[in-house]
Parts: C-alpha cells; structure tokens; sequence
C-alpha cells in the first residue's frame, strides 16, 4: 500500500510519501517543500520545518491505517549544527509522548531545485 503527495519530487522521481509493506510503514526523505511552489516552507526556521516535517511523516503513517504511536524510528539529516536544538525540540514536542528511537545527523543536504 502507498501513499502520495503532491510533491513535485515523488512524480519527478517515481517514489511514493511512504509506503506500507506487512506490519511496517517507511516514510523516508520527508522535507518542508510545498507542493505548490515546489520550494522549502520556513527556509529560516529549522524549527518550523521540522515541525512542517513531522506533521507529515504522522499524516502519511495515519493515511496508511497507523497512528503517530506507530512510529518507533526517526532519522533526522540537519545541515547546519546550530540547528539540532530546534530540530529536536520539534521532535519532542511533535512526538514526544512516543519516543521514538531517533538519530541526528549534521551537515547532510537534500536534492535542491
């Protein structure tokens, strides 16, 4: 089962939002972008990105029968290390009550337009 957006990179790249395989569901590789400028939401605020983020990563697991208590896993790629504190505190409190298992990793970068 799967799960698509409007993001202009799922069509462009042939992927889906997340994808329901079993008893498990991914939704990697969840940016900001809108859908309908194609570009980063909030490109000054790491903070409200994530949170941008997180809403959808709990929007997608929910539209494939889950609910945010699903999630056990989190992987976030940060670009800049005076970022992690607001990316983290948008995890806690997106998904906080969940605790996922969660990894930060700085100085990554998305494909970019």
């Amino acid at each position: 089962m799967t799960y698509a957006t409007s993001n202009p990179y799922e069509l462009q790249f042939g992927y889906s939002r997340a994808v329901r395989k079993g008893a498990h569901t991914f939704a990697p590789g969840t940016t900001s972008i809108d859908p309908e400028t194609g570009y980063v939401q909030f490109p000054d605020s790491a903070y409200r990105q994530a949170l941008v983020i997180f809403k959808e990563i709990i929007n997608s697991v929910e539209h494939l029968q889950g609910s945010k208590e699903d999630i056990a896993r989190v992987r976030m790629f940060v670009t800049e290390q005076e970022d992690t504190e607001a990316v983290g505190r948008a995890l806690k409190e997106s998904l906080g009550d969940v605790k996922p298992a969660a990894t930060m990793i700085v100085g990554a970068r998305f494909v970019d337009k």
